[in-house]
């Protein structure tokens, strides 16, 4: 059976958290995705979760905290109940420029995820559209990646592959066997959304989610993460999101 849960992101502008959290509940949503800022106050966090009665098997983890503190960031991801920490971003400044760049980036990964793996972590980087891009030496970043080590899993943004202009049935069968996680984000039709940046609720987007739905069973994926980046009514985007998911 599929997990279905929500990336927090989604909410930070609509706080307070409690709130938020108890709101998906109402929708039917049982399990969220944590972001490297709800760490910083994991009191409020643990609270927020005990009291609306969701889970969070999932989190977005800084890679500058994995390597300054990875026995503070295992401690405090068991307490939360997490099973599952990806790398979520790498700012443009510091994206490498050619394929060395890439596989010394992958091989940086690799290191700071290994005390995650050995303490029973699922480990693994969460893509943009960035690493879609070719570099001057014909690799693909995301292959670099991916081919990284065997521990090193992936949670592909199928929205963001949708972006970087990629097919993502396609994407999902070439990684088969790589990813953990399906990050389930829609992309609007041209023109439409520009004051949510383009993004659109699940289901009501361009992409064919009956299709990915499929591939993604095919693949042995089984949790997925619905994630919008800048929803104006964050319950909306919640409750057609998740219904979009139950009917498939």
């Amino acid at each position: 059976m599929t997990q279905i849960a929500y990336q927090l992101y989604c909410s930070r502008n609509f706080p307070p958290l409690a709130e938020t959290l108890q709101m998906l509940s109402d929708v039917g949503i049982s399990a969220v995705e944590g972001y490297g800022a709800l760490l910083d106050d994991p009191t409020e966090l643990k609270s927020a979760l005990a009291s609306s009665g969701l889970t969070m098997p999932s989190c977005h983890v800084g890679l500058d905290l994995l390597e300054s503190d990875p026995d503070g960031t295992i401690a405090l991801l068991g307490e939360l109940g997490v099973k599952k920490a990806y790398v979520p971003y790498l700012a443009a400044e510091d994206r490498p420029v050619n394929s060395d760049g890439w596989q010394a980036f992958a091989d940086r990964l690799v290191v700071a995820g290994k005390p995650l793996r050995e303490a029973g972590f699922v480990y693994g980087w969460h893509n943009h559209d960035f690493e879609f891009v070719t570099t001057p030496e014909g690799d693909l970043p995301m292959d670099i990646i991916a081919s990284a080590d065997p521990g090193l899993l992936l949670e592909l943004d199928l929205g963001w592959v949708q972006r970087a202009g990629h097919d993502p049935l396609a994407t999902i069968a070439k990684y088969a066997g790589k990813i953990a996680t399906a990050h389930i984000k829609d992309v609007a039709p041209e023109g439409d959304c520009a004051d949510e940046d383009g993004w659109a609720d699940v289901g009501h987007g361009v992409i064919d989610w009956s299709a990915i739905h499929a591939t993604l069973k095919d693949a042995g994926v089984d949790h997925y993460v619905i994630e919008h980046d800048n929803p104006k009514d964050h319950q909306r985007f919640a409750s057609r999101s998740f219904a979009t998911l139950q009917s498939l």
